[in-house]
């Protein structure tokens, strides 16, 4: 696959999770992958999914970075938005947080079969004590 081509799958994908169209997302991912070394199923990956859209209901992935080295894509995303109440065992009780996500996925036949993420927790917690 050409980098543009992966880059473009990577965006589709990301507009699939914005849009919250669940029935595509087997288009972008395995139905059995690794998720930060973890074996999961399609299925557990997406009500992981469907669980931060509920904890955190203004949820939006905005590609900040993204670079393609087939079969790999990384990727920085930027978060601002307001988790209902808690968010990474951390008190967040409705206050509005910017963070980033770094991830790098691994694709094999156009879809996602490895997702490696780290959240900026560090950047949240210095937002909420400063936070009224």
């Amino acid at each position: 696959m050409e980098r543009t081509d992966l880059a473009g799958v990577y965006r589709a994908y990301i507009a699939c999770l914005n849009e919250q169209n669940w029935p595509m997302l087997g288009a972008f991912v395995h139905d059995d992958l690794h998720y930060n070394g973890q074996p999961i199923h399609l299925a557990d990956y997406r009500q992981m999914l469907e669980r931060d859209f509920r904890q955190i209901p203004d949820l939006r992935f905005d590609i900040r970075l993204l670079t393609a080295d087939p079969p790999y894509v990384a990727s920085r995303l930027w978060f601002d938005c307001t988790p209902a109440r808690d968010f990474l065992g951390l008190a967040i009780d409705g206050k509005r947080v910017s963070f980033a996500e770094n991830v790098f996925y691994e694709f094999r036949e156009r879809k996602i079969v490895e997702v490696w993420s780290v959240i900026d927790k560090a950047a949240i917690e210095a937002q909420l004590r400063t936070l009224p």
